[in-house]
């Protein structure tokens, strides 16, 4: 929303406040301003000017040279190149030395051998947006509508004198979308009155309801409905200052009819419509449903196809207007138009929002109906608009107007008491503090005791509980006067979840490993998910309304997106990236979706390139699955996870031979493993290798108890060996034997070598362990330690038939 100050001040006395104070103000009361721009910063030395004669170049076709009174003895001389320039004009000059927007300075120059002393400016040249610029002034210079002294300032009849406050509204604020009610929220914040505009109308004889008929189909559609015929008008452009007002409110000015119901629409809220009485075809005025697949060209010249949805008005047969949305081009005002017919109504917000967001029309008007206008001001606004038709249009306003009404007029009533107030706010307000609030904000309140009974205007539709007036008593009293106190509640010191505690941990392991994190869309598609492996189609939820075909379902993995960011970076010559995320996923068990499906926290990473590249002493290591296997065993460890076993398996779009699952306290956690090398090529991508852990499974089993054990007094004994077993055994099940075999002495089972080839029987394969032994009590003998270790040679022996290599 666009605030023009000058054109506040219209309704409150705000000539000891600054814009500036305004703003800062407004800010803290819970209306943000985003910015404030002061329209004649930059500019200096504009005046007016007449045109008093206009020639030829004689060197140029495109420039004329003007002799133009400034209000000085002798006229300067400037060369002009608009099209549209020529005697008797009177025009904005900016004289030599002066400023204009964007920082152009104007000076004496010489154009072809001519000099020009100064500029005829065109609106763009001052600062006005091309979108807001009268058709007539969209190329060329800006000719003044009426007649000025040559030589008068021509920043303030420009309307540039002005400043513009910017406000970012929230969607419950539906009152501050007009400058009444920006000035009601002004003049409470400052304590000051508000003066509500007056525009007599002069009687007739004759009345609308004697010439129209109106007709609603539905009044819980449209409970008002208020048709005023005008007679005698002429159509012409807006005075200055009408159209500056809609300039600085980012509406083009297009003739004094359609301007004036714009200027309603931003001074009221109220949307209204003029139609040409003459060109609407009967003298009947019917409100109803579209019928289906009905067709009717709108303002903007586009044929809408029409549903059930929609809500029309209609001349009895043919639709005219959009109720709420838009109006149609068969019946808008010309320059031909004689009579009008002027539309206030009151429309229900949900048929508004529907129409508007089938059809794809945001307009003012539907902005403000589907938030809801204030039904106490339909009627003035009507007559407000029908006023300035009166003085500005030169017409005849037949009254009372043809209407149907239901519409419910009345205020809210909210109860509630002081120590309530208080309770929540934590203040020590009193009753007059309550009852100067109230007063502040024009709301009527009857007190007794310490309970208010307030009557909210109906302009304040964003009020309707207890809550909302507690929030009003805080605004307006100053968020920066409640005091700072404890909650009265029973409280505990502030600190992380073990889940937020898990999260954290996680991601500082990851980031100190050189991974980077990555955050992606909760939306994707099952054809990514099933290029990757992920086929479990009955567990995906897909979204009704999707915004685009690639985010038409809830993601159940993360391991899609994190390789897409791969591709994104391998596209841009980016080939070492190691990428996590931790993040929800979603599933389902129905095939047909009637509850919210389950959300749970998956931790993913993706490598692919160099894993270590040291390029002074010429190491370079590119990532393989054990690298990413130490990240994934160094990550459970930080998270305090025990019994953690990985097994092979086979999963679609992985390495048959490089893929494993993840399983703690015997339960399936995640996989790791190296996606399929067609699936890679398919994507244009090096080897690419993943890992994905349940973390909602990891929180629950992390955290444990931790253990510290002094360092060891006494020495340990290693003992290397080399065993012989069947290719198909697995090194895990062998170093659980030693384990258990070894005992309390044997602290530490390492792997250091594997060996396959000539010199080993076939199907047979060498691995090689590094044992520890140690005994925090004595040193070891070499008959403690080979007692223990012949215990292991023997376990090994018999479950799986290993024997040592010669």
């Amino acid at each position: 929303m666009l605030v023009s100050y000058k054109w506040l001040k219209r309704y409150v006395n705000l000539d000891d406040v600054t814009p500036e104070e305004v703003a800062e103000q407004m800010t803290r009361s819970g209306i943000e301003v985003d910015s404030i721009e002061k329209k004649d910063a930059e500019i200096t030395k504009l005046q007016v000017g007449k045109v008093l004669s206009c020639e030829k170049h004689p060197d140029a076709d495109k420039l004329n040279v003007c002799q133009v009174d400034v209000g000085e003895e002798e006229p300067v001389q400037i060369v002009c190149g608009a099209a549209n320039v020529g005697a008797d004009q009177f025009v904005a000059v900016s004289r030599v030395g002066g400023r204009l927007p964007g920082g152009m300075k104007i000076k004496r120059a010489k154009l072809r051998g001519v000099v020009s002393e100064g500029m005829i400016c065109s609106l763009q040249e001052l600062g006005f947006e091309g979108k807001v610029i009268p058709k007539k002034y969209a190329e060329g210079i800006y000719n003044f509508p009426n007649e000025y002294t040559p030589g008068e300032d021509a920043v303030p009849l420009l309307g540039l004198d002005d400043t513009i406050l910017e406000l970012d509204l929230t969607p419950n604020r539906s009152d501050a979308l007009s400058m009444l009610g920006v000035a009601y929220e002004v003049a409470a914040i400052f304590d000051r009155d508000v003066r509500i505009p007056e525009t007599p109308i002069q009687a007739t004889e004759r009345s609308s309801e004697s010439m129209i008929n109106v007709h609603v189909a539905n009044t819980a559609d449209n409970p008002y409905y208020g048709a005023t015929v005008i007679e005698d008008v002429t159509i012409e452009e807006s005075p200055l200052w009408l159209q500056s007002a809609l300039m600085m409110s980012g509406v083009r000015p297009l003739n004094n009819i359609v301007d004036i119901t714009n200027y309603v629409l931003f001074e009221y809220g109220q949307p209204l419509h003029a139609f040409d009485l003459d060109q609407f075809g009967s003298s009947e005025v019917s409100v109803r449903r579209a019928y289906d697949n009905e067709v009717m060209k709108t303002l903007d010249d586009q044929e809408r196809k029409l549903s059930p949805e929609h809500l029309v008005i209609t001349n009895g047969t043919t639709p005219v207007a959009l109720a709420g949305v838009m109006g149609g081009a068969d019946s808008e005002v010309s320059d031909q138009t004689g009579r009008v017919l002027l539309e206030a109504a009151y429309f229900n917000p949900a048929v508004v929002r529907q129409a508007s967001r089938e059809l794809g029309i945001r307009s003012d008007s539907s902005i403000r109906f589907e938030k809801g206008v204030d039904p106490n001001r339909v009627e003035a606004s009507a007559a407000r608009a029908a006023g300035l038709i009166q003085d500005l249009a030169g017409g005849t306003v037949l009254l009372p107007e043809a209407k149907v009404d239901e519409l419910n007029r009345d205020e809210t009533v909210i109860t509630i008491t002081l120590e309530k107030i208080n309770s929540v706010l934590g203040t020590s307000l009193i009753v007059s503090d309550v009852l100067d609030v109230m007063r502040k904000l024009k709301f009527d309140v009857t007190e007794n005791g310490e309970t208010f009974t307030v009557n909210v205007p109906t302009r304040r539709q964003d009020i309707a509980i207890q809550a909302d007036i507690i929030e009003e008593v805080a605004r307006i009293y100053g968020y920066d006067q409640i005091p700072t106190t404890l909650p009265n509640t029973a409280t505990t010191p502030g600190k992380l979840t073990p889940a937020q505690e898990a999260k954290r941990k996680a991601r500082r392991y990851l980031e100190g490993a050189g991974l980077s994190e990555a955050v992606s869309y909760s939306l994707t598609t099952k054809e990514k998910e099933e290029a990757l492996g992920f086929t479990d189609a009955e567990s995906r939820v897909r979204v009704s309304l999707p915004m685009s075909e690639d985010r038409s379902a809830l993601r159940t993995t993360l391991v899609p997106h994190l390789v897409d960011a791969l591709r994104h970076n391998k596209n841009r010559n980016n080939y070492d990236v190691h990428l996590f995320e931790i993040g929800s996923v979603f599933h389902t068990s129905e095939a047909v979706i009637t509850k919210q499906p389950d959300e749970k926290t998956y931790l993913s990473a993706a490598f692919m390139g160099k894993w270590f590249d040291h390029a002074w002493q010429g190491e370079v290591t590119d990532v393989d699955f054990f690298a990413v296997k130490g990240v994934l065993e160094g990550l459970l460890s930080t998270l305090n996870v025990e019994n953690v076993e990985l097994s092979p398996i086979e999963k679609e779009g992985c390495h048959p031979g490089r893929t494993a699952a993840v399983h703690i306290n015997g339960e399936e956690a995640g996989f790791i493993g190296q996606l399929h090398p067609a699936v890679a090529k398919d994507l244009s991508l090096p080897d690419v290798y993943v890992f994905e852990l349940q973390f909602d499974r990891l929180m629950a089993v992390s955290g444990g108890t931790v253990k510290y054990e002094a360092i060891p007094r006494f020495p340990s004994v290693e003992r290397d060996i080399a065993l012989v077993v069947n290719r198909d055994i697995q090194a895990g099940e062998i170093e659980r034997t030693i384990q258990e075999a070894g005992g309390s002495l044997l602290k530490q089972v390492n792997v250091f070598d594997l060996y396959e080839g000539e010199h080993l029987e076939a199907g047979k394969k060498s691995i090689a362990f590094s044992l520890r032994y140690l005994d925090p009590a004595k040193t070891l003998t070499e008959e403690d330690v080979q007692a223990v270790h012949d215990q292991v040679l023997k376990a090994v022996h018999d479950r799986h038939e290993a024997t040592l290599r010669q």
